[in-house]
């Protein structure tokens, strides 16, 4: 017999020997051991039934306290692309005549007043540092726990109408608002933005004076908001409430892990703006699920501040102007009414850029150094009103009866600015004011074709160019909205809201 036939034998023998073992292994397992395996297995499945949703909830808390899941976009998100105007969305709809069907009713289950005031006194204290990345999912249309508004908004809504009529508007105004509205809503994009290059998606080319800032998606989504806002539709309530909820998820969705919306273009003008748009539609509504972007686009405006001169410019720190520093301010202020953290030091600090722009007291402001131009006065005047100035503040009294000669004029950045210094201001030169200036707005726009309810203004500011059609509809609408936008600041029936310095 040869070598292989013995090792065929041997590997046969020790086969066989392994089928006739094999029944008889768990016989010569020790029954300790069998008993141990049987109870970890037992203890394994009680485990997982009793305390399955206690770990369950525990996961959930341990996935919100990650800095990494609180934003679940890439941390290096990129900046909004080009606009595709072939990509068709089951949510594109005109949202001129939306009703309650349309969106999930999210005061369904609204928590008691009780519960309310307990968690909101508790997410207070947890109010994210400057930098911590706070926005959310962009989901915000099933959280409202409303109604508290901030006070200094307060006209806006029921009040509005009667308040309008009270306070110098007209007829016609309002119903210049009203098409400014329908046209602005029409203008939106699928993906709930807007554009500075207003052609697309519905217009398809039809309104005239697009403008250059394509890439500027933030501040343009920012800037049509407030129009809605202004009247006091929310995302919660109102004709256009599906139009405000895409255009707020938009922002939301487009928030940088430290709150910016900074983008190319627009740079902290569309930062200032958007957080101006976050912070009224947390004011109005008391939303939780604006809290975070709201209060996260705050901590940028602190965090970009000029630590040296205490101003804003369009990058973060740099040494300020006073036409990027009147959107924070306005910013801040949004926010400050919403019951949301300012740093006093930020508005101390942007007191003191004022004072280096200032000429004659604080009657004029330049740009970036002492001047007296009219845009830049309009801006520092509304501001000082804003950080606390008296209604009798002498320099105060000065700069105004300068507006008031100068009257309104075809640049719709000192209109904008102009027009809520001398709302404030009220009185005779208000009177005058208004009646040009609304009568003007009126006057000026569009009446017919698919570019009805528009505004341009040939011969304004930069801005007309830049932000074209759009800029110029948002801005004259925001005029119109003067007398119900905010209270006054020194009526009899106004409230403190100052800043706390």
């Amino acid at each position: 017999m040869n070598a292989n036939t013995e090792q065929n034998i041997a590997d046969s023998d020790q086969e066989e020997q392994l089928e006739n073992d094999l029944p008889r292994l768990p016989m010569a397992i020790p029954s300790w051991l069998v008993s141990l395996t049987i109870h970890i297995v037992m203890l394994m499945i009680l485990g997982v039934v009793t305390f399955g949703s206690e770990l369950k909830e525990i996961k959930q808390i341990l996935t919100l306290s990650s800095a990494d899941e609180l934003d679940p976009l890439e941390p290096d998100l990129p900046q909004p692309q080009p606009i595709d105007v072939t990509v068709p969305t089951a949510t594109e709809t005109s949202n001129l005549d939306v009703t309650s069907s349309d969106i999930s009713d999210p005061v369904a289950a609204a928590p008691s007043a009780s519960e309310i005031d307990e968690s909101v006194s508790n997410f207070e204290v947890e109010l994210a540092p400057i930098g911590r990345p706070t926005a959310g999912d962009g989901d915000i249309s099933k959280t409202y726990y409303g109604p508290t508004a901030g006070k200094g908004l307060a006209d806006r809504g029921a009040n509005r109408k009667g308040l309008a009529m009270k306070r110098g508007a007209s007829e016609p105004s309002e119903k210049a608002v009203t098409l400014a509205l329908r046209w602005l809503a029409e203008h939106q994009l699928p993906d709930g933005s807007w554009s500075f290059d207003h052609r697309h998606g519905k217009c398809q080319g039809r309104c005239s004076h697009q403008g250059k800032l394509a890439d500027s998606r933030n501040g343009a989504t920012g800037l049509a908001l407030l129009p809605f806002l202004g009247i006091g539709t929310t995302h919660i309530e109102g004709q256009y409430k599906d139009t405000v909820r895409r255009g707020l998820e938009f922002l939301v969705r487009n928030m940088k892990p430290d709150g910016s919306l900074h983008e190319p273009g627009g740079r902290m003008y569309s930062h200032g703006i958007c957080s101006i748009a976050l912070c009224e539609a947390y004011a109005m509504t008391q939303d939780r699920k604006l809290i975070h972007p709201a209060q996260s686009s705050l901590n940028f405006i602190a965090a970009a501040q000029d630590p040296v001169g205490g101003g804003w410019r369009y990058k973060p720190n740099e040494a300020g102007d006073t036409s990027v520093f009147g959107w924070q301010i306005m910013a801040l202020k949004s926010g400050h009414m919403a019951y949301l953290n300012v740093p006093p030091k930020t508005v101390t600090n942007g007191i003191r850029f004022l004072d280096s722009v200032q000429t004659d007291s604080g009657s004029g402001y330049g740009y970036t150094t002492p001047g007296k131009a009219s845009g830049t006065t309009a801006v520092g005047l509304l501001s000082r009103m804003y950080l606390g100035w008296d209604r009798d503040h002498p320099a105060l009294e000065r700069g105004v009866d300068r507006l008031s000669e100068i009257g309104p004029t075809k640049n719709m950045y000192y209109n904008y600015y102009a027009t809520q210094v001398m709302a404030q201001y009220d009185g005779a030169r208000w009177k005058k004011w208004n009646g040009v200036m609304r009568d003007q707005l009126v006057n000026s726009q569009d009446k017919t074709g698919h570019a009805k309810g528009s505004w341009f203004i040939e011969g304004g500011d930069h801005g007309s160019q830049s932000g074209g059609r759009l800029y110029s509809t948002c801005m004259a609408t925001m005029v119109l909205e003067v007398y119900y936008r905010n209270m006054p600041i020194y009526g009899t029936d106004s409230v403190e809201e100052d800043f706390p310095l």
